[in-house]
């Protein structure tokens, strides 16, 4: 079987990283409310996520030792905090808000990264990926028909996670190019675990069986998305890998459907193929920049 070419890797890499993401955010949903025991608190929930996961990873540094030499921290901590923010607000709206309304408002976060790209790595976003984004957003508004819930109060904390989740994608791209994956995970998952650990006394409820279970679930679907999504930017730049990110809501259909049999609507199957069509046409247009060695933007 032939190799995949990098950009090939880095679509494929990235579209497993936001399934994974979206079936992340449906399994917080299901902690955050009252349907395996008494609702836990989103700050609870994303203490589970980073604790589970630095435990896991620090299984994984005793057979593959990891070097803490030169540890650019200041850019980790700076990740971390963007990191745990982004997800502590996306738990909160994804367990107040309807799913796809939650994730599609949060991953407004590509038009950050987008716009973060050009200032802060000199990557070069024009009007045919601004274009094709725009559109995977029209997609999302279709699939989410943004109503009186999408524009309640707690939508503004869906924005809020959109602001920090396109920080953390800039930093996590500054980063891949300078520091190993799993040291990456490791640094990133240990803030977020101090932070948790500053702020859980507060909110502590003692978890159902069924919770704890998908507690541990949760750390290794973040392990997974924080892998993938670094390893597709190692392969494309941000501004490439971003758009992409539009599918989330897509899943998020997805996910309700076969979670708590949700048909997806008319405007929802037409707003996921202008997402699809979205992905598809930046794709092409970084196929058509290969070829001819040349920025098509």
């Amino acid at each position: 079987m032939p190799r995949l070419q990098p950009t090939t890797q880095s679509i494929v890499l990235v579209l497993v990283s936001v399934a994974l993401f979206a079936l992340l955010s449906l399994v917080a949903k299901l902690l955050g409310t009252d349907t395996l025991g008494p609702p836990l608190h989103p700050m609870q929930i994303s203490a589970a996520r980073f604790i589970v996961a630095l435990l896991f990873l620090s299984t994984v540094v005793l057979i593959k030792p990891v070097s803490f030499d030169q540890v650019p921290w200041g850019l980790h901590l700076r990740r971390g905090i963007a990191g745990w923010c982004g997800v502590t607000c996306l738990f909160t709206a994804a367990i107040v808000m309807p799913l796809a309304d939650a994730t599609a408002i949060s991953f407004l976060s590509i038009i950050v990264t987008l716009g973060l790209s050009v200032f802060m790595l000199k990557e070069r976003a024009g009007p045919r990926r601004w274009g094709a984004a725009i559109i995977a957003l029209i997609g999302a508004l279709l699939i989410t028909r943004p109503g009186t819930s999408a524009f309640q109060p707690v939508a503004l904390i869906a924005l809020l996670a959109a602001v920090f989740i396109g920080f953390e994608i800039i930093f996590i791209k500054q980063l891949s190019g300078r520091e190993p994956v799993l040291r990456i995970l490791i640094i990133n998952n240990m803030i977020g675990a101090i932070i948790s650990a500053a702020v859980i006394g507060f909110v502590w409820q003692a978890p159902t069986a069924a919770q704890w279970l998908l507690i541990i679930v949760i750390g290794f679907l973040m392990i997974g998305v924080q892998a993938t999504n670094i390893l597709a930017m190692q392969r494309g730049d941000a501004s490439f890998v971003a758009p992409f990110w539009f599918a989330t809501p897509a899943f998020a259909a997805i996910y309700d459907y076969l979670a708590f049999s949700q048909i997806i609507s008319t405007p929802s199957g037409l707003g996921i193929l202008l997402i699809i069509s979205g992905g598809i046409f930046i794709s092409w247009r970084e196929h058509l920049a290969k070829q001819k060695q040349t920025i098509p933007d």
